[in-house]
């Protein structure tokens, strides 16, 4: 059996080229995708349109209208339905439309990835209508950037090993909920592998309770096989510490020098003051040993216990908490005092999602900010060394 050549579907496509050159393209398209179609059922019923033959196995049945999207623009397509099939036979579809449809999913993957590297939806529309003639609203983005989901569940899912040193911090972004614009804590979690090289461990997105959300997100980690971690660093975020101590019972925690700092400054009482507090502490910071540390300590709460004993006080309880650091390889020290090169990473979050300015729910901002630290934690897994863990020199 052969299905005859359509010469009407033919002069069309010669047509919409002649009259509207690459313009037309979108349309000849549309006319070789619906003849196409008709050719594979032909070929899938055994027999051509009104033709009689003993392989015939069933019967054309009109067609049903559908539209996609893609890179030429909006095809408007007809696909060929049959009926009376054998019981022993699935039904037809065009194998050629199955492939436009991965087509399809490439376009609105190409979508997703314009979003989530920070364009915004007003250039993306501009975009897509200057190269397919397509008009692109919010709502179809977000449904684009959902075709991620899989693969970045999957990512946030994936196994875990050793991790001797684990960075925590969180940032807040706004988020729609029942009406209402809400501060949405967003996790992460950034380990130094066993082989000195970064990684982005996980993220969370929640409404919850700090305490609740910290000690869930720890647990996820451990779940996924984190282990041997040897150190926490972090600043003195609300419920992280109770969570630590519930889900990392005993492994030692570092809170952030250059957080410890910026605190400090809000107990200096006069202005002139701040810069010798400022030098005071950072040559507790730069102590080779703990010992001495806690000296320079002692030293400082003595020299400021009259004329700053606000400054003082807090000094004395909360110094402390930034020298864990002390008891690690020298070399390893100077990566592990602060959280800053997480919150640089912070930083790169907030150029992307300032273009969002609102997010319409926990799912999006989740979307967004995972896909942005795959590919960071890619670059980390694949980069230069982060710390040598064969030095061993304390």
């Amino acid at each position: 059996m052969t299905h005859r050549r359509d010469d009407n579907a033919i002069d069309d496509v010669l047509e919409a080229l002649i009259s509207n050159g690459l313009e037309g393209i979108g349309q000849a398209m549309t006319t070789l995708m619906n003849e196409a179609m008709k050719i594979e059922r032909s070929r899938f019923l055994g027999a051509g349109p009104h033709e009689r033959s003993t392989d015939r196995v069933g019967y054309a049945n009109g067609f049903k209208g559908k539209t996609m999207h893609s890179r030429l623009g909006e095809l408007q397509l007809r696909i060929p339905q049959v009926r009376d099939l054998p019981v022993w036979m699935d039904g037809f579809y065009p194998q050629s439309l199955e492939r436009g449809q991965r087509s399809e999913r490439a376009f609105k993957l190409a979508l997703a990835e314009m979003y989530v590297h920070g364009v915004s939806t007003r250039r993306v529309k501009a975009v897509t209508e200057q190269l397919c003639g397509l008009s692109v609203s919010s709502t179809e983005v977000s449904r684009a950037a959902a075709l991620l989901d899989a693969d970045l569940e999957a990512w946030r899912k994936r196994p875990l090993g050793e991790v001797p040193y684990l960075v925590l911090d969180a940032r807040y972004e706004k988020v729609r909920m029942d009406g209402h614009m809400l501060s949405c804590a967003v996790l992460i979690a950034v380990g130094v592998l066993a082989d000195g090289c970064r990684s982005v461990l996980g993220v969370s997105v929640s409404l919850s309770e700090a305490e609740v959300h910290w000690r869930e997100f720890l647990a996820s980690l451990q779940e996924r096989g984190m282990h041997g971690t040897l150190l926490v660093v972090s600043d003195d975020h609300k419920g992280l510490k109770r969570a630590l101590t519930s889900r990392l019972t005993s492994v030692p925690w570092q809170r952030c020098q250059c957080h410890l700092q910026r605190n400090a400054q809000s107990y200096v009482p006069k202005a002139a003051m701040r810069r010798e507090v400022a030098e005071a502490i950072r040559g507790i910071f730069r102590a080779s040993k703990r010992q001495e540390a806690d000296r320079q300590l002692r030293l400082f709460v003595e020299r400021y216990g009259k004329s700053a004993p606000q400054l003082a006080e807090w000094a004395e309880e909360n110094i402390p908490e930034g020298l864990t650091v002390l008891q690690l390889p020298v070399r390893h020290r100077l990566r592990l005092r602060t959280t800053n090169g997480l919150e640089r990473l912070n930083k790169e979050i907030k150029r992307r999602t300032r273009v969002a300015t609102l997010f319409p729910n926990e799912a999006s901002l989740l979307r967004l900010v995972s896909a942005l630290l795959v590919e960071i934690s890619e670059e980390w897994e694949t980069g230069k060394i982060y710390i040598n863990m064969k030095d061993g020199e304390v």
